[in-house]
């Protein structure tokens, strides 16, 4: 269990203490106008006192438009930054690195959130309209304003999300992206969008203001082939800190049969990575899973129910033979372990995690 403990050093900004990264977790709790609430505050840096080495916020939307959820944080304004930046200091406080997951959820967006969806193209299945040329342009500028407000409130950093569907994976894909401009066709028009946001961060952030950015190789329409191909170019350009694989299970392999025969994990950890670290997530939920990850080429770990379930698993990690409590769990443990009502109820909706009362 050593290496978990063994600081990890990033390109830029501060090194994490450890090798657990809270990952970034939907919790509905904050204010339908985007703004922080106690209870998303309490959530989150509940964590960072619990020993996490990064804690990441959920989600938080760019653009009102792009809302994924109800009670999501939001970063698309001034009015959120007095919340954001009460929140980066106390997670500071506690000597976690901090960080803001910047979102989009395209045509995964809800009508009665939004209204009319958007998305790479039209899609008749959701309803979402294909955005226009200058409202792709638009979007390029919201995510890089996004993360100069996330510096400005104090934040070590920022991870673009571009995995599980949402807007940037929508771009990715060539089921769904069917744009003839600069940014569909070919998989390197496909993906101009991520490049372009990272430049644009890097750009107007500081010089050591982090930057990661999490994909994700299977569903929505995307092809594992051309995942590996944009990760490799991500990796080699070296202008992003850390790369979060979002893989649903770090155990499994590929859906694609032509991939079948090793996890779908060792096609990442295989990629020359230079100096940009790399983590998975996934079902890791022992210190003895998170130890197996690093042994198998990762970098790092990112901790989403178990999270949930033990603020502190970082610090209960220590002991090699801890597992977390088993599931369902009761609505007062979670309220417990820092979980608002709302959230409890959130969590309800997950199959046997929350006993019924």
């Amino acid at each position: 269990m050593a290496d978990l403990f063994s600081p990890l050093t990033l390109a830029r900004g501060p090194a994490l203490k450890n090798r657990f990264m809270l990952a970034p977790l939907t919790n509905t709790q904050s204010h339908p106008d985007g703004t922080l609430s106690d209870a998303e505050f309490n959530w989150l840096t509940l964590r960072a006192k619990g020993g996490f080495g990064l804690t990441m916020t959920c989600a938080a939307h760019v653009q009102a438009v792009g809302q994924g959820f109800p009670g999501q944080l939001g970063v698309f304004g001034d009015q959120h930054l007095p919340g954001l930046t009460r929140l980066a200091a106390e997670i500071k406080r506690h000597n976690s690195v901090s960080s803001v997951q910047l979102h989009h959820a395209g045509n995964r967006s809800p009508k009665d959130l939004v209204g009319t969806p958007v998305s790479a193209s039209d899609d008749p299945e959701t309803g979402a309209r294909g955005l226009t040329l200058a409202e792709v342009e638009q979007l390029v500028e919201d995510f890089v304003a996004a993360a100069v407000r996330s510096e400005k409130a104090g934040f070590d950093g920022v991870e673009i999300h571009g995995a599980h569907g949402y807007i940037l994976a929508q771009f990715l894909s060539p089921e769904l992206n069917k744009r003839d401009d600069r940014y569909g066709g070919s998989v390197e028009n496909r993906a101009r969008i991520i490049h372009e946001i990272i430049d644009g961060v890097r750009a107007r952030t500081r010089p050591d203001f982090q930057l990661g950015l999490r994909l994700s190789p299977e569903r929505f329409g995307l092809k594992l082939a051309e995942i590996i191909e944009i990760t490799r170019k991500i990796l080699a350009d070296g202008k992003i800190d850390y790369l979060d694989m979002s893989l649903w299970d770090v155990f499994k392999e590929p859906v694609e049969d032509e991939f079948k025969g090793k996890s779908l994990m060792s096609y990442f950890t295989e990629l020359p990575r230079g100096d940009v670290r790399l983590g998975v997530a996934g079902k890791v939920t022992s210190p003895a899973i998170a130890a197996e990850m690093l042994e198998k080429g990762a970098d790092f770990v990112l901790i989403g129910r178990a999270a949930i379930l033990h603020h502190d698993f970082p610090e209960r990690s220590r002991d090699a033979t801890f597992t977390p409590v088993a599931l369902p769990v009761t609505a007062e443990y979670l309220a417990n372990e820092g979980l608002s009502p709302t959230f409890v109820q959130y969590m309800s909706a997950w199959p046997g995690f929350v006993q019924a009362a």
